[in-house]
């Protein structure tokens, strides 16, 4: 391999067992929070747009709660650390893409040793009466998704002829970002996609199945 292996790894669904966004509106049902799931499902919003407006209807006074919620039920799926321990061993960079937020990654991922510089997710204001959702990796010229956190975008400042570009993911907001992988690791709604497509990728429940076919992934 002479190109460096780089890993772009989802949170929601992919990191942890559940989407944890769609679990803590699910808890706390604000009013209209239905809707704009289904506006998003149907592709009638943007995921920028959706996420926004869902978040708009949360006000900030809650944010205490929505962290209780969010760490107590949030589960990191197996074989984590372990890759995260293989990926050091070998210098493989590793770095978690997601459309979630900060005040959920954040405090999730520190306990793995995952440094801030090396996730990618969306901002949150808290400072209004309504949450606010920002992005500082929106889409490039090269991407007309809207998608917030654009995971393409990030992808593209890791040029093909330079690194060996890998996705692990689950859902879909990693569509985007799977056309400019070299290789796919997919589960749930992005292994649909994959097939829907005809798109090599390798499956996985576990991080342990990614470390099972690492090595024979890359040759």
């Amino acid at each position: 391999m002479t190109r460096k292996p780089v890993i772009f790894c989802d949170f929601d669904g992919t990191i942890t067992l559940t989407d944890n966004i769609i679990e803590l509106f699910k808890h706390f049902r604000p009013e209209g929070a239905e809707e704009i799931l289904q506006c998003i499902a149907a592709k009638e919003y943007s995921i920028r747009e959706g996420v926004e407006a869902l978040f708009a209807l949360l006000p900030s006074a809650l944010r205490p709660q929505l962290t209780e919620f969010v760490q107590g039920q949030l589960q990191i799926r197996s074989g984590l650390r372990e890759l995260l321990d293989f990926c050091q061993e070998r210098d493989v960079e590793f770095l978690v893409t997601s459309g979630g937020m900060d005040f959920i990654l954040y405090p999730a991922l520190e306990p793995l040793g995952i440094p801030q510089s090396k996730i990618y997710c969306n901002s949150t204001d808290f400072n209004g009466t309504h949450i606010r959702v920002t992005s500082s990796h929106p889409c490039d010229e090269h991407c007309h998704s809207d998608c917030g956190m654009c995971k393409s975008t990030v992808m593209r400042q890791y040029p093909q002829e330079e690194y060996y570009r890998i996705m692990i993911g689950d859902s879909i907001t990693d569509f985007a970002g799977a056309a400019f992988a070299d290789l796919i690791f997919a589960r749930s709604h992005l292994e649909e996609e994959c097939r829907r497509l005809q798109m090599p990728y390798l499956p996985f429940e576990t991080f342990h199945d990614v470390i099972r076919q690492f090595p024979n992934a890359l040759g």
